[in-house]
């Protein structure tokens, strides 16, 4: 009578301290785990490719749908353009002894509509995908960064036509046009920042969501888009227009001007550009952080 073959022993069940010790080996975690500020930022900089590849495939997904594709990125900021001009530009006649007033409206309509795009939509990247979140596991901060770098690639076809209208509106090529790509990497910066509280925000109330569409449309009158801040707040304190036109929305718009229009009224200022690479610098980090405090919260309820 042949014997049974014997069973491989089973190992002994581990203690959940050696579980914990395993996982640490494999560099797993629990879901419900914050992780460590710097592991945090090794994790964002390990799934850069993931970020590329979802950023890329939302932006061109934008406009498939339409006939035109993805000439509308272009034909949207024209129309837009025009459209404020007849009503800021002749109707209203909100110019404020601007020399290129089309200049000066096409590179506000453009730059602000990046910003409103980036903070409406950042603001509810995470409740927004909330079965992603609850399905994969990686650093929640990739949703709003991924926001931002689609509004940027989006965005690109109506900055280099802004290029395109320097020259028709009869600005001459300069080495200033160069600092253009350093004023949009600032904004994106700053508006990054934001929108990583804002998302936090409307993850912990998503009725808050309905408020940044406000905030928003406020922005874009205390900010420049339609006319000269500086011109318009002459007679105010001091401190009021200091706070009008250094706040950063407004200096984004103004870096960019300065690096486009030639004119002396539009001429670099230093102190500026320092000034908003400190905002884009400290809104980012201070963002992060605040994103990063409730990175165990987000996908729960």
């Amino acid at each position: 009578m042949t014997e049974a073959p014997q069973r491989a022993s089973l190992p002994s069940r581990l203690t959940p301290t050696e579980a914990a010790d395993l996982a640490a080996r494999h560099g797993l975690r629990t879901l419900s785990e914050r992780p460590q500020f710097g592991r945090y930022l090794s994790d964002l900089w390990n799934r850069r490719s993931f970020l590329w590849t979802l950023s890329s495939a939302q932006s061109r997904a934008q406009n498939e749908g339409n006939h035109l594709g993805q000439l509308w990125a272009v034909l949207n900021p024209a129309l837009l353009i025009g459209s404020y001009f007849l009503i800021f530009g002749v109707l209203l006649n909100t110019r404020g002894g601007v020399a290129n007033f089309v200049g000066f409206l096409a590179i506000g309509v453009i730059m602000f509509a990046f910003t409103s795009s980036v903070l409406t939509k950042g603001a509810k990247s995470v409740s927004s995908n909330t079965s992603l979140v609850r399905a994969l596991h990686f650093p929640r901060a990739i949703l709003p960064m991924s926001v931002m770098l689609t509004e940027l690639l989006a965005a690109t076809p109506a900055f280099l036509l802004l290029f395109a209208l320097m020259f028709i509106t009869g600005e001459t090529p300069d080495w200033e046009w160069l600092l253009f790509p350093v004023a949009v990497l600032m904004q994106g910066m700053s508006l990054l920042g934001v929108a990583f509280i804002f998302a936090r925000i409307v993850n912990a109330s998503r009725d808050l969501g309905n408020l940044i569409s406000v905030v928003v449309r406020l922005l874009r009158y205390v900010s420049g888009v339609f006319f000269p801040v500086a011109h318009y707040v002459s007679g105010q304190p001091q401190v009021v227009q200091d706070a009008l036109i250094y706040q950063p929305f407004s200096l984004m718009l103004t870096t960019g001007r300065q690096a486009l229009l030639t004119d002396a009224q539009h001429a670099v200022v230093p102190r500026d550009w320092l000034i908003m690479a400190a905002w884009s610098i400290i809104l980012v980090t201070v963002g992060l952080v605040i994103f990063w405090r409730d990175e165990a919260k987000y996908g729960r309820g």
